[in-house]
Order: C-alpha cells, then structure tokens, then sequence
C-alpha cells in the first residue's frame, strides 16, 4: 500500500533501520488524489481523538492542496467570508431534521 508522507519520514524511517520503497510523484493530478486520500485519513484520525495535533495535520495537507492548486489564503478566507455572510457559520450549532 501506498500513502503520502511528509517530507522528512523517510529520513527518519531509514534512521529506525526501517526498509521501504520510497517513489516521488510527479503527476498533479496522482498527487491531488494522494492529498485528497491522507485528508481523509487525518479527518478520520481527529474524528476518533478530537486531538489538536490531528487538526493541525488537516491543516498542513489543506495548505498542500491550495499550493498545488493556486489558491491564496486570501482568496479561500475571502470565500469563507462570503459564505459566512451569505449562509451563516455552525455557532447557532443548528441540526436540522428535514420531514
């Protein structure tokens, strides 16, 4: 199985005597679906521990994403605003039940 890492574990893993195959990815398109594959696995690891460590983990890969894709902070928190404007944020902490 493969799965992306960051930059540095490999150094590591071979400092820990560990044997692996180590491949860069040159697509863009390979990559984006390696992001989009560790931020599910980061989501679902803060799910299960509700850890600031794994938030910050889906922040890096989010981050790696806007790179690869071009988008600024500025553009996404400008969206975000927009969005919070238009449809409102989660701090009612509404659940709604549709009939």
């Amino acid at each position: 199985m493969e799965k992306l890492v960051r930059d540095n574990i490999p150094e590591i893993m071979q400092r820990l005597g560990k044997t692996f195959i180590l491949r860069i990815v040159k697509d863009d398109d390979e990559f984006f679906r390696f992001l989009l594959e560790k931020l599910k696995e980061e989501v679902e690891e803060f799910a299960q521990s509700g850890n600031k460590e794994e938030l910050a983990d889906i922040f890096e890969v989010i981050l790696e994403i806007m790179r690869l894709k071009g988008w600024s902070m500025k553009e996404i928190e400008g969206i975000r605003k927009r969005k919070l404007q238009e449809r409102g944020g989660f701090s009612k902490r509404f659940v709604l039940r549709i009939l």
